[in-house]
């Protein structure tokens, strides 16, 4: 059988870093997980295709050469994916599903065939049998979790890697914290799930082999929910793998408390950990009580981000406005922390309710929901009713953007970061993508764009005080571009 698995593409948002990636040569910041690694878990005799639309068009040779196709996304997806699905109805395929998108709103998709839900380690091996036997089902789903190790490699070379800026791995799913606006726990349950070390190794081995070189998510919620496990096996196989394959750099999303933990930070930064996205949330403790995020709680945040950047580490936050505790100050200081923490890429949106989530009910119970979860985590949109008057919400939103991505307090915010951060014993030799964004930069943003005078005095800045951190300063100053772009396209 021809299968066609698609994914989705993504719109113009914070963290498709779209207008980044032309600097780069690269047409997409990750790539589709998910699909190959069910890929990975379908009959051997199939003949697999992947078309990742965020790289390249589906074309109507595609569906022609098809006889099924596979279909995954996220919420942020959603409208891409209902073009896809007509299409493909329309090419008179059958149509499987399944993802985040479709896990929340399937009964939405009518168009779909069958709905693989929650992990596909579980309910895809049913699927297969039943469409095996010609009696297949609509819906397959699960209220159980899948164990990790026996979930397989993904098939890499469905895809062509060079057209990736990033690759991703998976080493756990589920988080012990219980956040009321996160769907985490709602799709992928608080027990801790992992992978074995000779797991990723293999991964990482099957990644080098296809010629990758280039930086490498960990995409888990919350890296560090087993520190036993990553100081005792993980992080140790992944030193010794590191010997020998050129310092590649590792990226993932951890809670703030690995700011508690000086000799894990020092471990993650020897296994090539540059980069952790911490869900800050917000400076005010009540808040912070209201959405049940303890663990940010009764510490001082700017403290503990500097710390963890001390040790080696760049911190990318996630900040949220719309908490029924907030007040009309929240605004500026928010913008306060983000500057005096010297978190450079600082992702700020309007508080919503994702189906599954605590704060989805408590609002449904309210009465408080008001339109659809968007997905996009900074289009200036909120799906519930604020308790603080939604153009007093807006207004200081919009303030927030316009001031913590406008040139001066961005560029002021590298510097701020740069002169924290612990640089790497070793680093890594200059490739082809690096010289290209030297040299896009330096026209882009040294000649044609605004804020010329701040990138050449950071140029200047980092070559007096931090020469090594040189690729560092013009990759956020590139950073900085793309997130202006998206900032001005959701005019508020």
């Amino acid at each position: 059988m021809n299968i066609l698995l698609i994914y989705p593409e993504f719109p113009d948002t914070f963290w498709s870093f779209k207008h980044a990636l032309k600097f780069v040569g690269k047409r997409s910041a990750l790539p589709p997980l998910g699909l190959v690694t069910v890929a990975a878990m379908l009959p051997q005799t199939w003949s697999l295709r992947l078309v990742d639309t965020n790289v390249r068009g589906l074309t109507q040779k595609d569906l022609a050469w098809a006889e099924c196709v596979f279909i995954s996304a996220m919420v942020i997806q959603r409208e891409s994916a209902r073009q896809l699905v007509t299409r493909c109805k329309e090419a008179g395929l059958r149509i499987v599903a399944g993802g985040p998108l479709f896990t929340d709103e399937h009964e939405q998709f009518k168009d779909v065939d069958h709905f693989i839900l929650n992990e596909a380690e579980l309910t895809l091996p049913p699927f297969l049998e039943d469409l095996a036997q010609r009696k297949p089902k609509r819906i397959y789903a699960t209220t159980e979790f899948a164990d990790l190790r026996q979930t397989p490699a993904p098939l890499w070379n469905l895809l062509n890697l060079k057209h990736y800026a990033t690759m991703s791995i998976q080493f756990s799913r589920g988080c012990p914290f219980n956040c009321d606006f996160c769907n985490v726990t709602a799709l992928l349950g608080h027990k801790f799930r992992i992978k074995s070390a000779a797991q990723i190794i293999a991964e990482l081995d099957i990644l080098f082999t296809q010629g990758w070189r280039g930086p490498v998510f960990f995409v888990d919620d919350n890296f560090i929910g087993n520190t036993l496990f990553l100081k005792s096996e993980l992080l140790p196989a992944l030193i010794a793998w590191q010997r020998d394959k050129n310092d590649t750099k590792f990226i993932t999303e951890a809670s703030i408390n690995l700011a508690d933990d000086p000799a894990l930070m020092d471990l993650m930064v020897e296994a090539g950990f540059d980069t952790v996205f911490i869900g800050i949330k917000t400076p005010d403790n009540i808040c912070l009580s209201e959405c049940s995020k303890s663990q940010n709680g009764n510490r001082d945040l700017v403290e503990d981000v500097k710390r963890i950047q001390r040790a080696g580490l760049q911190v990318q936050g996630g900040f949220i406005v719309g908490f029924d505790h907030d007040l009309p100050t929240i605004f500026q200081r928010q913008i306060d922390f983000i500057q005096r923490s010297g978190i450079v890429t600082a992702m700020v949106g309007l508080l919503q309710a994702p189906p599954g989530t605590r704060l989805y009910a408590r609002m449904e119970k309210e009465g408080r929901l008001s339109t659809q979860h968007s997905g996009d985590n900074v289009d200036g949109t909120t799906n519930i009713i604020p308790t603080m008057s939604l153009a007093t919400l807006k207004d200081g939103y919009r303030r927030i953007l316009d001031n913590i991505y406008a040139p001066a307090p961005y560029y002021c915010r590298i510097r701020t970061f740069l002169s924290e951060y612990k640089v790497p014993h070793v680093q890594k030799n200059l490739q082809f993508g690096h010289i290209l964004a030297i040299v896009r930069s330096s026209y882009r943003l040294g000649i044609a764009d605004r804020e010329r005078l701040h990138y050449w005095k950071l140029l200047f800045w980092t070559l007096c005080r931090h020469p090594r951190l040189l690729p560092e300063a013009i990759k956020l100053a590139i950073y900085g571009y793309h997130f202006r772009k998206v900032c001005d396209k959701h005019v508020i």
